[in-house]
């Protein structure tokens, strides 16, 4: 059903595909193979011309950092820094660089994969296809101290335990690194110190590594992040899009809705709030389109889904990581009157596009502007909550204040509250 749709509709988005034409002349020009090549890709492929000027001059100004005779890490480090630099001054989202030292290499990889898919075989021998030796968490740097933002569902780390919030403190006596870490231990456990209170000591758990196959992961994560609680009698249904990138991940929750484990619920409360965008533009028509459910039953065998409509109250959750295709989703959430909880979305919505460079990093580039309705732009904007609430991450110890929020919504439209959304005072609407 939603997998044919998406298979058509995927360059919509963040998959969207366009030849690369002649880079313009005169380019400013470092000597370094990787530098140039960020330079050129940029002046041929970003959308908005009249940040080229901009960017050029922050480039040959950041052609001072570029030394290729320094010392090689530092040559590096400063190569790192230009780009950095350069990329910052465009002012937009979906530009980027990526190296293989990352998490989000990979995953960008795999939602790429089309894209780059000439590189694959050689950078993911033999068959190009993309993975790597982790347990299924991120991190994020506060100040010095790295706790954990994000843990799959259904993940190495969440089936040994580790939750949101926890100080990342050492990986078999090391400090994290995200793929370091990890490689060459697949299949082995890994001692992992945390302190889940500031005040606690250190715990060690030990955590399985696994080869994760990025779309693969995001998959299982989304169908293992279906829950269903009960409070005041009601039983509210509970979903995570991690991205909208996957082949499957819309029919994992059609299923679930129509004849699986949200079947019966009273309520859904689906969250937004994401790794990755992506997807199909019309993702979002699974809780908010007007056609019809139905299904195709043969005269042998099982009926086949053919399109399913939840038609029951919903809360979304959102916040600085709904980006791009899950950010369009929000805003068909929002116009249709389904409350959202939590905090500002990214504001980030391009359509980007991924290309390799000389040492094989990986280089996103926005290479259209993205347009909702009559010249409704996210991009710079981003959505605000109809119900604001933080989520403190340091020492969160697994609670997550949004999520309860979104549930204590949930029960009030189910008691006969209201399910309009209400615009809080001197919150403007995203720019026409």
């Amino acid at each position: 059903m939603h997998g044919a749709v998406f298979r058509v509709l995927q360059t919509a988005l963040l998959l969207v595909l366009m030849p690369a034409s002649a880079p313009a002349a005169e380019l400013p020009r470092s000597g370094n193979l990787v530098f140039d090549r960020v330079i050129a890709l940029v002046n041929s492929e970003f959308h908005d011309e009249t940040a080229l000027d901009r960017f050029n001059e922050t480039a040959k100004k950041a052609i001072g950092y570029v030394s290729l005779t320094l010392p090689q890490r530092s040559s590096i480090a400063r190569v790192d820094a230009a780009i950095d630099r350069s990329l910052a001054s465009l002012q937009a989202s979906h530009n980027g660089r990526f190296k293989p030292d990352t998490i989000a290499y990979f995953e960008l990889s795999d939602i790429f994969r089309f894209a780059i898919r000439n590189d694959l075989p050689r950078l993911f021998p033999p068959k190009g296809d993309v993975s790597y030796p982790g347990i299924g968490l991120v991190t994020h740097m506060i100040g010095n101290k790295r706790f954990v933002s994000d843990v799959y569902d259904g993940s190495p780390a969440a089936k040994a335990g580790v939750v949101m919030g926890d100080e990342m403190l050492s990986v078999d006596g090391l400090p994290y690194r995200e793929i370091a870490s990890f490689q060459g231990k697949v299949g082995q456990s890994v001692d992992i110190h945390l302190r889940r209170r500031a005040d606690a000591a250190p715990t060690s758990i030990k955590v399985a590594v696994e080869r994760l196959r990025p779309l693969q992961t995001f998959e299982k994560a989304i169908e293992n992040s279906i829950a269903v609680s009960e409070r005041n009698g009601r039983k509210i249904g509970y979903l995570r899009f991690w991205t909208l990138s996957t082949r499957d991940g819309l029919d994992i929750v059609a299923h679930a809705l129509s004849d699986g484990r949200l079947s019966g619920v009273d309520g859904v409360i689906v969250d937004l709030r994401g790794r990755w965008g992506g997807g199909a533009a019309d993702a979002a028509e699974l809780f908010v389109g007007d056609t019809p459910t139905f299904r195709l039953i043969p005269r042998h065998g099982q009926a086949t889904l053919a399109n399913v409509r939840w038609r029951g109250p919903v809360v979304a959750l959102i916040d600085d990581g709904t980006r791009s295709g899950l950010e369009l989703f929000a805003y068909a959430m929002r116009i249709n009157g389904i409350p959202l909880v939590g905090q500002r979305t990214a504001g980030a919505l391009l359509a980007g596009r991924a290309y390799i460079l000389p040492d094989d990093s990986l280089l996103e580039i926005a290479v259209s502007d993205a347009v909702i309705d009559d010249n409704v732009r996210l991009e710079g904007n981003g959505i605000a909550p109809d119900i604001p609430v933080d989520l403190p991450l340091a020492y969160a110890a697994g609670r997550d204040p949004q999520r309860e929020a979104a549930e204590s919504e949930m029960l009030r439209l189910l008691s006969g509250g209201s399910s309009e959304r209400s615009v809080r005072p001197g919150e403007p609407p995203p720019t026409r």
